[in-house]
């Protein structure tokens, strides 16, 4: 049976199969479903780890400084508009985690990746 892998962007942004590009990489919001439906690509051998989410800490973060400070500068609003953040914070914080996942998901396939053994 072959299949048509899909590119790393379409992977990362839908949540696409690495080997045969369906759509069933994820059972929830962030996490991984234990094989994919169409071709049983066991998902569960991967480890991602907390690879994405260790960036993802900086980078949203940093998104989330910058607009509270920019808005606070420029509009002084009262305090609860600044509230705005927390679902902001959590849609790039579960969006980020998806893509995240999904391309290092991706990568660990397509290089074959493996953890290492050591021989004695």
């Amino acid at each position: 049976m072959t299949f048509e892998a899909p590119s790393r962007a379409a992977a990362a942004l839908k949540g696409l199969c690495p080997r045969c590009g369906a759509a069933s990489l994820f059972s929830g919001p962030i996490a991984f479903a234990k094989t994919c439906a169409k071709c049983g690509l066991d998902f569960e051998a991967f480890n991602v780890g907390d690879g994405a989410a260790a960036f993802l800490i900086l980078i949203v973060g940093a998104i989330l400084t910058v607009g509270a400070i920019w808005l606070e500068l420029a509009a002084s609003p009262p305090y609860w508009v600044h509230l705005i953040w927390v679902p902001i914070g959590l849609g790039l914080t579960v969006g980020g985690l998806r893509i995240g996942k999904a391309l290092l998901i991706f990568q660990e396939y397509r290089q074959v990746a493996r953890e290492g053994k050591i021989v004695e």
